[in-house]
C-alpha cells in the first residue's frame, strides 16, 4: 500500500522534473469528502450532485480562480483582448456575451500567472492538509426520493485515503515536458490538477483514469491534440486549454455533461465553427453539439463465452439462463445519463437493441427486470413469441392502485421460457411489503411501516417442468431497493423471499405429475417448421423427496455488493441479528433471532475472479446483479465473459450505442446433476444354515 509520507522524499512522479524536491515543488491539498455518487443512476427527477465543493469550500478554500488581494482586475474588453482573428470594427465594439466574457476574464487571469510557479496555490487562502475526517459529511445521504430518483452510492473514505487522498495538485510554471504516469497510479481520486505554463506537447491517454477530476488546467502549453480518453472525465466542470496549438476537439468532449467552462482562447488555428458556437451559445451548447454529432464508435469484440467444464457429461440435461436489468424507458433520462447521445438513449433504439441481444443469445430462460407493462405487452411478449418464448409478468405493487394509463409505465419483473422445452406448472407473485405486514411478529413495528411498507418491490416465481425429461425447476426473478441507506430493507426483502421460497419448494415437492406435456401442434395445412419435433415420448414427471432437491435459480438486480448482508444471507444460509446492515432497526423475529434458509446457493459468476462490474455508469461501477443457483443439484458449465477491456477505456458509462442498458446481461449455462436413487438394502445370502443341514 502506498504510504503518503513517502511524498516528503524526492521521487520522480513527473518526467523532466528530476531536480525538484517534491515536498516543496508540489503544492498539494489533501482533502476528501465522503460523497454519494450516481448508481446506475437510472432514476428520474434528481440533478447530479456538485462534486466541486468540499466541506462547503473550494479545493483551496474560497478560491474562485481570481488573484487574491485584487492584483488583477476584470480586463476591459477591447480589440486587443479579442484574439484568434476576432474582427476589429471601426465603430463601437459589441459587448461579448456573458459566458464568453467569463472565458476572457479567466484567460487574462491565467496569462498573468506566467513565470509564477504554483500560481493557484500561492494565491489561494487556507492551503493546508485537511484530514478527511474534518470535512462535512452532510451530503452523505440525499433526500429519499421516489423509486426513480437519481441513485447515489457512498465512497469509503478509508479506501480513498489508502489510494492517495490528495484533493488538488498545482504544478504550474515548472517547465515540465510531460506528465508522469505515476500521477494516475498514486492519485486516482484527485479533484483538481493545474499544469498550466509548462511545455507539454501531448496529454497521456491515462488521463482517462482520473474519473473524479472537476478542474483540469492545461493552459499555456504546446498541446496539439487531446486524446479520446478525455471523455472519461465526466465530472469535469472546468477544462482550461488556453494558449495551446489545438486545432479541434475530439467528439468525446460531448461526454463531459457537467462541463461549465471550456477555455479555448489563444489556440490560433482552432476550428472557427466550434469557436463561434462556443462564443455564441456557451460551453453547454458546444458539449451537446459534440455529443449529438459524434458518429457511433466501432463496436467492441463480442463478449467471450467461457467454458468452465472441460469434460462435461454429454448426457447431462443442460439449460441456459439470461438475467438482465434492461433499464426501463421512464428511468433513462438525459439528466441522469447526460453522457449518452439522445438517439442512443431513446427507447425506440434501446428496445430494438435489447431484443436483438435476447434473440442472439437464445437462452432457454430469460429473467428481465425493469420492464414496464406497456413494453411487456406490446413489444417484448409478441416479439419473443416468434422465438418460441412464453412469459409471465407482474409490475411493482404500486401499479395495482393506479389508473390503467399510469400503470402502463410502472416497471416490474418478467420471466420468459422456451415453450417447446418447458411447461409452466405454477407462478407466484411475492410483494415484500405485503408479506411483512402480514407477519404476526412484525405487527406494530414502526420500522416496518416507515421503511419496508413504502418500498413496493416484488419477486416473480415460475415453477417449470422439462417436457422431455420430466425434471423440474424453480426460477425466481426480483429487483430489490437500490438506495444505499436502505441496506436493512434489502436484507429483510431477501429474508422474506427465502422464507416464501422455502414454503413454495416444499409445496412443489409434492406437486402432482404433469399429464399434458405435448406442445400444441398445428393442423396439417398450418404446420410450421418450428413445431416439427421428434416422435420421442415425454418422460414422466420426476419426483422430489423435499423442496431443497428441486433445482433453484434466483436471478435479478439485488442492488447489493459482495460485502453486503444480502450477499452473506444468500450464500451462507444465515445472517446474525447483529449484522451492521440491520442497524438499529427492529423487524420482529429477524432482528430478535436472525435469519436463515435451507438452500445451498452460489453466484454463477463467482467462478470468475475479479469480475469487474454488472452495473456501469459514470459514477458507479459495481457487481450488483446475480444468478444464484442451488449447488446440490446444479453445476455451472459456461458463462458469458466481460466486455472488451480496450473498448472500455473510452466508455464513460452505459447505456451507449452498443450496450442499451446500464446493466450487463448475465448469461450462464447449467447442467443438472445426476440424482442418486435410494436403494433398498439387500440381505446377504450365505446359503443354508448349519442347523438346516443337520435336519
Amino acid at each position: 500500500m502506498y504510504n503518503h509520507n513517502s511524498h516528503r522524499q524526492n521521487h520522480g512522479l513527473l518526467n523532466g522534473a528530476g531536480g525538484h524536491a517534491y515536498q516543496n515543488a508540489m503544492s498539494i491539498h489533501k482533502g476528501y469528502q465522503t460523497q454519494s455518487h450516481a448508481h446506475q443512476a437510472h432514476h428520474i427527477g434528481n440533478q447530479h450532485q456538485d462534486h466541486t465543493s468540499i466541506g462547503g469550500h473550494g479545493a483551496y478554500g474560497n478560491h474562485q480562480h481570481t488573484v487574491s488581494g485584487g492584483a488583477l482586475s476584470t480586463p476591459n474588453f477591447t480589440p486587443a483582448h479579442l484574439q484568434n482573428g476576432t474582427p476589429e470594427s471601426a465603430g463601437a465594439i459589441s459587448k461579448p456575451k456573458e459566458h464568453w466574457a467569463m472565458q476572457l476574464q479567466e484567460y487574462e487571469t491565467i496569462r498573468a500567472a506566467m513565470n509564477k510557479p504554483h500560481f493557484y496555490a500561492r494565491n489561494t487562502p487556507n492551503v493546508s492538509r485537511l484530514p478527511a475526517s474534518t470535512l462535512s459529511t452532510s451530503n452523505l445521504r440525499n433526500s429519499e426520493g421516489e423509486e426513480h430518483g437519481e441513485r447515489r452510492r457512498t465512497i469509503n473514505a478509508d479506501d480513498i485515503e489508502e489510494a492517495g487522498a490528495w484533493d488538488a495538485m498545482d504544478l504550474g510554471g515548472q517547465g515540465l515536458k510531460s506528465m508522469g504516469t505515476n500521477i494516475f497510479r498514486f492519485y486516482p481520486h484527485m479533484r483538481k490538477i493545474y499544469f498550466n505554463h509548462n511545455k507539454l506537447t501531448e496529454l497521456p491517454s491515462q488521463i482517462g483514469q482520473m474519473r473524479w477530476l472537476t478542474v483540469l488546467d492545461l493552459s499555456f502549453n504546446n498541446l496539439k491534440r487531446l486524446p479520446p480518453e478525455i471523455g472519461m472525465l465526466t465530472n469535469l466542470k472546468k477544462l482550461l486549454l488556453f494558449d495551446n496549438n489545438l486545432e479541434t476537439l475530439p467528439y468525446e468532449i460531448g461526454s463531459l455533461h457537467h462541463l461549465e467552462l471550456l477555455g479555448i482562447e489563444g489556440n490560433r488555428n482552432f476550428r472557427q465553427d466550434l469557436k463561434e458556437r462556443l462564443m455564441e451559445h456557451g460551453t453547454k451548447d458546444l458539449v451537446e453539439y459534440m455529443r449529438e454529432q459524434a458518429p457511433a464508435p466501432p463496436a467492441p469484440l463480442d463478449r467471450e463465452w467461457i467454458s468452465l467444464v472441460d469434460d462435461a457429461d454429454t448426457e447431462a440435461e443442460k439449460f441456459s439462463v439470461l438475467s438482465w436489468n434492461i433499464l426501463c424507458d421512464r428511468a433513462a433520462t438525459p439528466t441522469v445519463y447526460g453522457y449518452t447521445a439522445t438517439h442512443a438513449l431513446s427507447w425506440d433504439y434501446r428496445k430494438g437493441a435489447i431484443l436483438d441481444e435476447l434473440r442472439a443469445r437464445k437462452a432457454d430462460i430469460l429473467a428481465l427486470q425493469e420492464i414496464d407493462q406497456e413494453s411487456y405487452n406490446e413489444f417484448f411478449r409478441p416479439n419473443l413469441a416468434t422465438e418460441d418464448y412464453k412469459g409471465i409478468y407482474w409490475a411493482k405493487a404500486r401499479a395495482q392502485t393506479m389508473a390503467e394509463q399510469e400503470a402502463k409505465i410502472v416497471d416490474g419483473c418478467a420471466i420468459f421460457y422456451k415453450n417447446s422445452k418447458y411447461v409452466l406448472l405454477d407462478k407466484q407473485l411475492i410483494i415484500f411489503s405485503r408479506e411483512a405486514l402480514q407477519r404476526p411478529d412484525m405487527k406494530g413495528e414502526h420500522d416496518v411501516y416507515n421503511r419496508i411498507m413504502p418500498r413496493d418491490h416484488i419477486a416473480v416465481v415460475a415453477f417449470l417442468e422439462n417436457r422431455m425429461t420430466g425434471s423440474r425447476l424453480i426460477v425466481v426473478n426480483t429487483h430489490l431497493a437500490w438506495e444505499g441507506w436502505y441496506a436493512d430493507v434489502k436484507v429483510v426483502q431477501v429474508a422474506i423471499l427465502m422464507e416464501r421460497l422455502t414454503k413454495l419448494a416444499n409445496t412443489y415437492a409434492s406437486w402432482p405429475p404433469c399429464k399434458d406435456k405435448e406442445v400444441f401442434k398445428y393442423a396439417a395445412e398450418d404446420s410450421q417448421d418450428s413445431t416439427k419435433g421428434s416422435n420421442t415420448q415425454p418422460a414422466p414427471s420426476q419426483h422430489y423427496e423435499s423442496g431443497i432437491q428441486i433445482p433453484l435459480l434466483a436471478c435479478g438486480d439485488f442492488n447489493s455488493t459482495i460485502d453486503s448482508g444480502v450477499y452473506d444471507l444468500i450464500t451462507q444460509g444465515s445472517l446474525s441479528n447483529s449484522h451492521s446492515d440491520l442497524g438499529e432497526q427492529t423487524y420482529g423475529d429477524f432482528t430478535k433471532h436472525g435469519m436463515s434458509h435451507p438452500f445451498s446457493l452460489k453466484s454463477a459468476y463467482s467462478a470468475i475472479r475479479d469480475w469487474p462490474f454488472t452495473n456501469y455508469t459514470a459514477d458507479f461501477r459495481e457487481v450488483i446483479d446475480y444468478i444464484w443457483y442451488s449447488t446440490n443439484n446444479l453445476q455451472v458449465t459456461g458463462l458469458l465473459g466481460e466486455v472488451d477491456p480496450e473498448y472500455m477505456k473510452r466508455v464513460p458509462g452505459f447505456p451507449n450505442w452498443h450496450f442499451p442498458s446500464d446493466h450487463l446481461a448475465l448469461w450462464a449455462e447449467f447442467a443438472i446433476k445426476g440424482r442418486k436413487e435410494k436403494r433398498k438394502p439387500v440381505e446377504a445370502d450365505f446359503g443354508p444354515s448349519r442347523r438346516e443341514t443337520r435336519q
